[in-house]
C-alpha cells in the first residue's frame, strides 16, 4: 500500500493539468443538464399562465345572449334577447321552431346591433301562431343567430311552454334554460362568408348587383 502511495505521488504535474478541461467538460455538462430542466419548468409555468390568461378573456368577451318569450295579450307575444356579456352583437337571425319538429317553421332575417349589457325585442305574436297553430300546448323554443368580433354565432334553443286556443295565446311561459353556451357557426361550403369587416373604397359593388348572403349559412342545427 505504502508502494501504491509513492507511485502516486510521482504523478506529473503536467498530466494533472491535462484532467482540467475534463473536469470542465464534465461541469459544464452537469450545469447545462440543470439549465434545461430549469427551463422546460419556466417554459411549463409560462404556458399555464398563458391558457389561464385566455380563458380568463373568453370568460370575460364570450358572447352570451339570453332569449325569452313573453305573453302580451292573448294575440301578441314578443321576443326579449339580452346580451350578458361585455361585448356588442350584430343579431342576424331569429328561429323559432316546435321541439316535435327537426327544422325551424319560422325564420325572422334581422341585421340589429345590440350592446353588451342591453335588451333588444320585437313583437312575434303573429309568427308564433303561425308555428303552433290554432290549437297547441307545449314546447316551442328559439334561437338567435348574430355576429360578434367578426365571427358567426348560434345559440342553443330556449324553450318555452305555451298554450294556444282557438288561435288565442292563453299562456306563455320560459321553461328550461340551455345547456349550453353559444356556438360558433362553421362554414363548410365551397364558398365562404366575406369578411366581417372591408374595405368599402377599394372594392365598390353596384347596390343593385351586391349579393346578399345565402340563407342556407344561417340553418339551425336539429
Amino acid at each position: 500500500m505504502h508502494m501504491q502511495l509513492i507511485d502516486l505521488s510521482r504523478i506529473p504535474f503536467s498530466s494533472l493539468i491535462s484532467y482540467i478541461p475534463v473536469i470542465a467538460t464534465v461541469v459544464t455538462c452537469l450545469f447545462s443538464v440543470i439549465l434545461a430542466r430549469a427551463t422546460l419548468r419556466y417554459v411549463e409555468a409560462t404556458d399555464k399562465g398563458l391558457a389561464l390568461a385566455r380563458e380568463e378573456f373568453e370568460r370575460e368577451w364570450s358572447p352570451d345572449i339570453h332569449i325569452k318569450l313573453e305573453r302580451v295579450s292573448a294575440t301578441e307575444a314578443k321576443v326579449i334577447v339580452t346580451n350578458l356579456a361585455k361585448t356588442s352583437v350584430l343579431l342576424q337571425l331569429l328561429q323559432l321552431r316546435k321541439l316535435s319538429h327537426a327544422m325551424p317553421f319560422e325564420r325572422c332575417r334581422l341585421n340589429d346591433p345590440l350592446v353588451g349589457g342591453l335588451t333588444w325585442s320585437q313583437e312575434m305574436g303573429r309568427r308564433i301562431l303561425n308555428c303552433t297553430g290554432e290549437e297547441f300546448e307545449g314546447p316551442i323554443a328559439a334561437s338567435m343567430t348574430f355576429y360578434a368580433a367578426g365571427r358567426m354565432y348560434r345559440t342553443d334553443w330556449f324553450r318555452a311552454q305555451i298554450q294556444v286556443r282557438e288561435g288565442r295565446i292563453a299562456s306563455l311561459e320560459p321553461s328550461t334554460m340551455p345547456a349550453r353556451r353559444v356556438r360558433v357557426v362553421e362554414h363548410t361550403g365551397p364558398e365562404r362568408r366575406r369578411e366581417f369587416a372591408q374595405d368599402v373604397a377599394a372594392d365598390a359593388v353596384p347596390e343593385e348587383e351586391e349579393v346578399r348572403p345565402d340563407e342556407s349559412a344561417f340553418a339551425a342545427e336539429a
